[in-house]
């Protein structure tokens, strides 16, 4: 099944519980909806950690564990989703909703530093924050939306498959 395929890459339940760090959590770690491999749970998770991942905020990761918490989905899908923006990644996914929230705004071209520096980004923020959170927000839907989509047919694929494989089986063993 489906979820034979997503648990072999996921840590167990009780090593994220027994985490030391996340011990100020408490009893929130202790919902069984966290960690379940359902489709629900985790088509709901790569909605969140898609979502999330395009969002131009520090501490992703914490969001995203806070937003799981919230939605009860599972827990590590989330937070391992929101890891399709790092180091090397993120600047070219950012250019690129940059670029969407610019066109859609139709916002003039901001000039390329010949120096990155503080005192550039404190002059251009005000012209570059809303085009990025724009063009952000509306990818991080969209693909969150086709990841969301993806599981939900994915997983009903998986089943239907074993379904037709166990029936098949069975009738084999019939005759």
């Amino acid at each position: 099944m489906a979820r034979k395929i997503i648990r072999r890459f996921l840590p167990d339940a009780t090593t994220v519980k027994d985490k030391p760090a996340l011990q100020f959590l408490g009893d929130l770690l202790h919902d069984p909806n966290l960690f379940h491999l359902n489709r629900h749970s985790v088509s709901l998770a790569f909605f969140f950690g898609i979502f999330l991942a395009f969002l131009p905020l520090p501490g992703q990761m914490a969001l995203a564990a806070l937003c799981a918490l919230w939605v009860r989905c599972n827990l590590p899908i989330t937070m391992t989703l929101v890891w399709i923006t790092n180091p090397l990644t993120i600047s070219p996914i950012f250019f690129a909703t940059y670029q969407l929230g610019r066109w859609i705004l139709e916002s003039p071209r901001v000039s390329a530093p010949t120096e990155l520096s503080w005192a550039w980004l404190a002059e251009e923020f005000a012209l570059i924050w809303k085009p990025l959170l724009l063009g952000s927000v509306l990818t991080g839907f969209v693909f969150g939306g086709l990841g969301y989509i993806t599981m939900q047919i994915f997983w009903r694929w998986h089943v239907t498959r074993s379904w037709n494989k166990r029936r098949k089986e069975r009738l084999k063993r019939a005759d």
